[in-house]
């Protein structure tokens, strides 16, 4: 990667080179787990990442090779979350990193190894493509610990989880296997533990290498539809019409004629 930043004091790592970012929750004495200043962080990577650094797409990944991320750092829920109050702001910088994923223009890959635990899920559950080792396991233990995610959360769970297994992951806390989700289509594919890494960047190479703009307006179209929002389908709608005048369309117009791959430029 040829340009890099670090956000939460190192908590998490984001790095871009040719068009493809990478995003790295990084607290592995706690595999993974989300501190308060790490949640916060999220949203101003993503936006470091897209709008300066020049991602065209993200790979969102947990450092050291063993976990994704046991979720949100419970050590600390005595001070950040110990009655309503401190809880609501501590689920609103939650929602505004689930946010950041799910509202980001350009299309974001969760790859997953070990443990993808609470807010962790939360966060590969916000992206919009996912990958997974065979020995991942994911679970929502929030019944188990007597609180609740915030709304949006659970949206993104339902919608990606499905009705049924959304209910049995939040009503039981208990864990689920890499083939079962690969089997709903929650995740995309399993690899072995090795191969994971390769998987995802090969996606997002893949990705990168297509025109921006049409990602970007496709991204914006399938949230406008999943949402049934009127006024994000107004706006995919304006969006997509875009495309036609870019030089992006130009571009692959002409790579087509001449039979030669396009470089797109993203405008």
């Amino acid at each position: 990667m040829t340009n890099s930043r670090d956000f939460a004091a190192g908590g998490i790592h984001a790095a871009c080179g040719d068009g493809l970012g990478m995003l790295t929750i990084d607290n592995q004495p706690r595999r993974n787990a989300l501190t308060a200043a790490m949640w916060r962080a999220i949203p101003d990577a993503v936006t470091w990442l897209i709008g300066e650094a020049g991602a065209r797409v993200i790979v969102l990944a947990g450092a050291g090779g063993r976990d994704f991320s046991a979720g949100a750092d419970i050590s600390e829920f005595a001070q950040v979350r110990k009655d309503t109050e401190s809880a609501r702001i501590y689920e609103a910088e939650n929602s505004a990193a689930f946010a950041a994923l799910r509202q980001a223009r350009v299309p974001v890959i969760a790859a997953v190894r070990g443990i993808c635990y609470g807010g962790g899920l939360g966060l590969a559950a916000a992206c919009d493509l996912r990958l997974g080792t065979a020995s991942a396991t994911f679970a929502v233990p929030a019944a188990r610990l007597g609180l609740a995610y915030p709304a949006d959360a659970i949206q993104d769970f339902y919608e990606s989880l499905g009705p049924q297994m959304a209910r049995q992951m939040l009503f039981t806390g208990a864990p689920v296997g890499a083939q079962a989700l690969l089997a709903n289509g929650f995740l995309l594919d399993v690899t072995e533990d090795g191969a994971l890494d390769g998987a995802a960047f090969s996606l997002a190479d893949t990705i990168a290498a297509n025109a921006p703009l049409s990602v970007q307006a496709a991204k914006l179209a399938l949230r406008a539809v999943a949402q049934q929002d009127a006024d994000l389908l107004r706006e995919a709608d304006i969006v997509g019409s875009s495309t036609f005048d870019s030089r992006d369309y130009a571009e692959g117009r002409a790579a087509f004629a001449e039979r030669r791959k396009p470089i797109f430029e993203g405008r």
